[in-house]
């Protein structure tokens, strides 16, 4: 069985290609453009482009199927085989050990499939056990007593047959089931998998439809949740879930179907990898917090939001900040020294460090005020655990912090 799009455009990131005009029509061009400018530019035919289509993919990769008759492949400038063991880290499916074979895939679709799949099997399985329940208040009138009846409302209403009565209800809509229906829900409208998957990926809907409000959830409703005994199973599923639900755009419409994209952004993938790969390998007495909010002035709404800061666990204090780049460009930008040099300020640290996933023509190293700026690499070209490392040898080394 083949996917939904009989065609499918490829693009690599930052890397223009260009068409004959008769070779995309026009409406799907102009629907790529307006719906996912940011992702890929576009360039309608003119003398300026002799008369082609020219498309830049613009550090995102993934699928968007635009109709039933066509797509665009969005692939990787990096190896497909580190993209995988990037998302490994970056959604922390390492420790549930299911990847296992997955890194095989030949494209990221067949890797979106493979993943669909392993989540809805899961799913089924968990259903075949029985789904997870919790008990929830209820407050309604019954003729009969249930739970504890509300004898100051029954006063109030004499003439009232029924009783109000207060009483705990088993329920499995609850949002460890909905997140999952939510994620299937979506799955099973990308377009992406083969008949076959998309089978076992519905039946796994069909076994929660009757249980749970199908409720739309962000990615972020699968961190930070607390699991006992009773469900500790649904962690790794909810891992899976935070995966599909961060790749999944905004939906767009063409006739009677739906679509969702499977977009995954490189530039928050590299961010969310190295912040990962970090807290797994640094010395016990280092400490790395991600995604740190730092407000500007007591009563001020305005704040920074600081990649990576690293912190002395002892101590507790902030001994570097990282800002992760995913570009090449030849040296840094004004804007990015500037930006590292105020989160540097905001903190009270004196280290500022700028990670790009491969080495800049000319290294920098520069003190600005009191504070020294570098740049630094965490390589994605080779062999990840080696390139980690050497980024966390420099890392500390130059810093004196080992």
């Amino acid at each position: 069985m083949t996917r939904v799009a009989s065609k499918i455009i490829e693009l690599t990131e930052y890397r223009p290609a260009w068409f004959p005009e008769e070779e995309i029509p026009y409406p799907v061009a102009e629907s790529l453009w307006r719906a996912y400018g940011q992702q890929v530019t576009v360039e309608f035919p003119s003398p300026k482009t002799s008369r082609q289509w020219q498309l830049t993919a613009q550090g995102w990769i993934g699928h968007i199927l635009l109709t039933p008759e066509i797509g665009f492949a969005l692939k990787p400038k990096v190896e497909l085989a580190n993209i995988f063991r990037m998302l490994e880290y970056a959604y922390r499916l390492r420790s549930f050990r299911f990847l296992e074979g997955l890194i095989d895939c030949q494209t990221l679709a067949d890797f979106y499939e493979r993943l669909a799949q392993v989540l809805a099997r899961r799913v089924l399985e968990r259903g075949r056990k029985g789904f997870y329940r919790t008990y929830q208040s209820e407050n309604q009138s019954l003729p009969y007593v249930r739970g504890r009846l509300e004898l100051r409302q029954s006063i109030r209403t004499p003439g009232e047959v029924k009783l109000r009565c207060q009483y705990q209800d088993q329920t499995g809509d609850v949002e460890e089931n909905r997140i999952l229906a939510w994620t299937l829900f979506c799955i099973a409208r990308t377009g992406l998998c083969t008949e076959p998957v998309v089978a076992t990926v519905r039946r796994a809907y069909r076994a929660l439809q009757g249980l749970v409000t199908l409720t739309p959830y962000p990615a972020e409703a699968c961190l930070n949740r607390l699991y006992n005994r009773l469900n500790e199973d649904y962690e790794p599923m909810h891992a899976l879930c935070r995966f599909f639900l961060e790749q999944s755009g905004p939906s767009h419409d063409q006739g009677d179907r739906t679509m969702l994209p499977f977009l995954v952004d490189m530039a928050r993938l590299y961010e969310l990898f190295v912040a990962e790969w970090l807290k797994a390998h640094l010395p016990a007495h280092w400490l790395l917090k991600a995604q740190e909010r730092v407000q500007i002035g007591a009563a001020s709404s305005l704040h920074f939001e600081i990649d990576l800061i690293l912190y002395d666990r002892q101590t507790g204090a902030a001994r570097c900040v990282l800002d992760t780049k995913y570009k090449t460009p030849p040296q840094p930008s004004t804007e990015d020294v500037a930006q590292v040099v105020t989160y540097a300020e905001a903190k009270g640290c004196r280290e500022a460090v700028l990670v790009y996933p491969t080495a800049l023509p000319t290294p920098f190293d520069e003190v600005i005020g009191d504070i020294r700026v570098r740049g630094a690499t965490f390589d994605l070209a080779g062999e990840l655990e080696t390139a980690g490392q050497d980024f966390l040898n420099g890392l500390l080394h130059e810093d004196g912090a080992r």
